[in-house]
Order: C-alpha cells, then structure tokens, then sequence
C-alpha cells in the first residue's frame, strides 16, 4: 500500500502545489482550473493518497473526475459537494480527470474555529464524516448560492485583517455550512422511495442480528455493523433513519432491545441477567441502566407492575 501523504497547514498545502503563499494562514480557496493554468504541478502529486489536518469542503462539476468517486444515482445534474474531514484518507484525481473541468476547495484548519461557537458546533455537521459516494447533489439555484457565500469568504480573507475579519469569516462559514444541512436535508426528501428502501433493509439487519449467533458472540451491534452492511458511512446511515424514522441508529437498536426485553420479561421466568446476556449484554447492570432510561423503570418493576 502506498504510503499517505500528510498535509498538516494551508502553507504546506500551498507549497506543494507550487502556489504563492496562502492570504490567510487558517482559510484557502483553491480553483483546480487556475492552478493548472498558472503553474506545472508535479507529476507525483496525482493520484496519490494523502490527508490534512483541515476540514476541507470540495466541488465538482457534472462532469469532473473526483477522488476515485463513483455515483449510481443523481438527484440533479449540476454540480456536487464533498466534504472531508481532519484525517480522512482521500486519493487525489489523475491529471486527465483535472484537465479543462471545474473543480474548487475550500480549507479551513481547525485552530480557525478555536474559541468560537462554531467550534463547538462542528460534530453537528456530521456529513463531514459521511463517505465521497454520499456527496452533496445540488441543484442551479442551490449551487448559485454556495458560490454567493464562497465569494464572501474569499473577499473576507483576502481583505486587510482587522478587528472584523475573523467573525465576518467565521460567520459567512457558518452560513455555508447551515445551508449545506438544509441541502441535505432536501436530498434526503426527494430521495424519499430510495430512502424508504434502505430503512427496511436496515429494520431487517436489525431483526436477523437478534435472530443469529452475532449477538451471543460479538453483544449488542454497534451503529458502525450497520454502516458497513448497507454500504454508507455510519453518520449517514444515522442521519438518513433520523429523517425518515425520527430515530438515529442508536435509538433503533435500543427501541429494539427494549422491545424484546418488555416481551421476556412478560412471557418467560427469565431472570434479568439472562435476559440481559441473551440480548448481548456483558453486565446485566448495563441493561437495567438502559432499560430503566428508556422506560423509566427497572426491568424488574416493569415486569411486577404488567
């Protein structure tokens, strides 16, 4: 395997592209199209993997390659909005998927948002952690509006520094990003028959997980087992049941378990700790502790009282 490159600041991301450096040393915008016609990149540096310790939020139109991505369905035929997070792995495109299309990112390094509110809202914008096949379609007038608030951004940081610019930065950022829930929110509406499809395929993982040896052999399942089985990312999975069901994963599972443990509790002489390690927990403690959140009593008063 080839080994990742690490791009740790907006100023190494620059150098080594052969760019000046950065207007900004937290926030950068760069438009694939201008950088090959100002400068020769390196050959080495397609189609390598590499990642950053920026978020990062990256456009692509109709038809340019992207990062080894592959789409099966289109909610619009415009452009499309990936996001990457610190960390995550990503393959840079071939220069041929680069040459003559449209393509811009955006980077910003965490220390932009430390001290801000922004920062602490940052894991509610969970398609940073979503997979490059769960990306963002937006339609003209979508698209128009992402480009309305970039402009500002990039006016912002390219302005003189002064007692405004980190909020006025910060605060068009923030913009961005609501809106980019908004537009996903509308992608998980118009995909509602999709959507609908993958949720009781999620409810039947969820039944034959209870219904096998999984549960006596690995415990309860993990909202991760799930991602991996319907082939998303563990955040969009989540978010995907939340719009459709009201419920994340997690609240799937634990409905789930205290579901089956309610009809135990009724119809057998099982104690709670066997009842706890058939539905895969460790500690009978950790089920009465759950159980107890979700329906206000302990299983043992539940099943006194019905």
């Amino acid at each position: 395997m080839s080994e990742i490159l690490r791009i740790k600041s907006i100023s190494q991301f620059h150098e080594i592209l052969g760019l000046t450096a950065p207007e900004h040393p937290l926030i950068s915008f760069l438009n694939e199209k201008e950088i090959l016609s100002e400068i020769d990149v390196d050959e080495s540096m397609y189609n390598i993997r590499f990642s950053s310790d920026m978020y990062s939020i990256m456009y692509k139109d109709k038809i340019s390659g992207s990062l080894g991505y592959g789409r099966s369905s289109y909610d619009f035929q415009e452009g499309t909005l990936i996001f990457g997070s610190p960390e995550q792995v990503f393959t840079s495109p071939t220069k041929k998927e680069i040459e003559g299309k449209v393509g811009w990112t955006l980077l910003f390094h965490p220390d932009l948002l430390s001290k801000s509110h922004l920062a602490n809202k940052m894991d509610g914008f969970t398609f940073f952690s979503y997979e490059v096949t769960e990306a963002l379609h937006l339609s003209q007038k979508e698209e128009a509006f992402i480009f309305q608030v970039i402009e500002q951004i990039k006016t912002e940081y390219a302005h003189d520094i002064d007692k405004h610019s980190q909020n006025l930065i910060l605060s068009n950022l923030e913009l961005l990003l609501n809106y980019c829930m908004r537009f996903y929110d509308r992608q998980f509406y118009t995909r509602t028959n999709l959507n609908t499809d993958f949720v009781s395929t999620f409810e039947l993982k969820l039944k034959e997980y209870f219904s096998s040896d999984l549960i006596i052999e690995q415990g309860t399942p993990t909202t991760d087992y799930f991602g991996k089985e319907l082939n998303m990312s563990t955040n969009y999975l989540s978010d995907l049941l939340k719009k459709e069901t009201g419920k994340g994963i997690k609240e799937h599972i634990d409905s789930y378990i205290v579901r089956k443990a309610k009809n135990i509790l009724l119809n057998s002489n099982q104690t709670v700790g066997e009842i706890a390690f058939n539905l895969g927990f460790e500690y009978p403690q950790s089920f009465t502790r759950m159980f107890k959140k979700k329906t206000g009593v302990s299983p043992n008063k539940y099943r006194s009282i019905n």
